[in-house]
C-alpha cells in the first residue's frame, strides 16, 4: 500500500525537533532516519516504530501490533517494528516522546550487533620491469 505524500511531509514536519529527520521510500513503504538512523516506518499511511524488550510493553498497553506484511506464503510479522497509537498523530509533545524512546531502541539494537570489520583493500600487483 503507497504512501502519500502529504503524510510524509506531515510526520517529517512532527518530527523535525529531533534532529535530522530523512524519509527514503523502501519496498512499497519508507523508512524514517534521524541523523542517519532508522526507527520507524511508514506503510500505508501508518507510522510503525522501532521497538526493544524496554519499549515493548509500552506498545502493548496501547494494544498495538507488529508491522505485518503479506507474503505469498501468507503474513509476515517484523516484530522490531510495532504501530505507534493513532492517538500520538493529534499528540505531537507525546509522539516526540515515543519517537526519542523509539531512536533510542535502534541505537540499542545497532550496538548490539557485532562489528564486522571490513577487508582492507589490497593494492594491485604491478609487473616488474626486467
Amino acid at each position: 500500500m503507497a504512501n502519500s505524500p502529504r503524510f510524509i511531509e506531515f510526520i517529517r514536519d512532527e518530527l523535525a525537533p529531533l534532529g535530522s529527520i530523512s524519509v527514503r521510500n523502501m519496498f512499497g513503504g519508507a523508512a524514517v532516519y534521524c541523523d542517519g538512523q532508522v526507527f520507524a516506518l511508514i506503510t500505508g499511511d501508518v507510522l510503525h516504530f522501532k521497538i526493544d524488550a524496554e519499549t515493548r510493553p509500552h506498545y502493548e498497553q496501547e494494544g498495538c501490533t507488529p508491522f505485518s506484511y503479506a507474503t505469498k506464503d501468507g503474513e509476515h510479522h517484523l516484530t522490531s517494528y510495532w504501530r505507534a497509537p493513532e492517538r500520538l498523530l493529534d499528540e505531537t509533545p507525546e509522539l516526540i516522546v515515543w519517537a526519542r524512546a523509539a531512536i533510542a531502541a535502534a541505537h540499542r539494537a545497532a550496538k548490539a550487533k557485532p562489528q564486522v570489520k571490513k577487508a582492507a583493500k589490497r593494492k594491485p600487483k604491478t609487473a616488474s620491469k626486467t
